[in-house]
């Protein structure tokens, strides 16, 4: 790192932030906690970060040794990127922030957008280790274009990207926002499908469920002033 650009101070959280502080850096962590993706998979996850800022804060992330390349098993055999183990630590860190920050999102704006890997992550964040003990469910979620699922099996989440074949729940909402609404309780299950902000293929019950799995214990907090 720069010496330019150092904070000047011994200190741990100076070190972690001239590492990952960057624009856009920790946002590539965060779709690399789901798995190794080629420099075109990080364009796609990422379409607002031009071309010349994704390959530097990357070679910046390889210098810090967060990041590391690796070739594809055949038949691919493209160059992809993934996390070393030392950047995998960060999982729980990108986990915690999502969740903080989720408090504070207000209304969403009208050029943003959701991602696959944004919305994984929502999934694996909110998940209430303790609740799904016993619990086994199969859920679809669609949020706008992007499409994603949850699998609970005895208190373990398995979420990706992708259709479920034979969920128990399917659920969509055109709303950016639904999700957070949801989970945060603002508004109840039989709320959104009352006023329409979202459409369920499913019992009740287990819409109920995914909320129970999913979401807050309390309200969430509101954005600062």
């Amino acid at each position: 790192m720069s010496r330019l650009r150092s904070y000047g101070q011994y200190c741990g959280l100076a070190q972690a932030l001239e590492i990952i502080g960057e624009r856009w850096a920790l946002l590539i962590v965060r779709d690399l906690v789901l798995g190794p993706k080629r420099f075109t998979d990080l364009r796609t996850g990422l379409p607002r970060i031009p071309t010349n800022v994704l390959s530097a804060r990357l070679k910046e992330l390889e210098a810090a040794g967060v990041v590391h390349r690796r070739t594809m098993p055949r038949p691919s055999a493209a160059v992809a990127y993934e996390l070393t183990a030392y950047g995998s630590e960060l999982e729980e860190v990108v986990l915690h922030l999502g969740r903080w920050g989720a408090k504070s999102l207000g209304d969403p704006k009208p050029e943003d957008i959701v991602t696959i890997d944004g919305e994984v992550l929502a999934l694996r964040a909110t998940f209430k280790e303790d609740a799904a003990r016993g619990a086994n469910a199969r859920h679809q979620l669609q949020v706008a274009e992007v499409i994603v699922h949850a699998i609970v099996n005895d208190g373990a989440l398995t979420a990706g990207d992708g259709p479920l074949p034979d969920a128990d729940l399917v659920m969509r909402t055109d709303a950016l926002d639904g999700l957070k609404l949801l989970l945060s309780r603002d508004i109840s299950a039989t709320e959104a499908i009352a006023s329409g902000l979202f459409t369920v293929e499913g019992s009740i019950a287990e819409f109920e469920r995914f909320v129970d799995l999913f979401g807050a214990d309390t309200q969430a907090a509101t954005a600062p002033a």
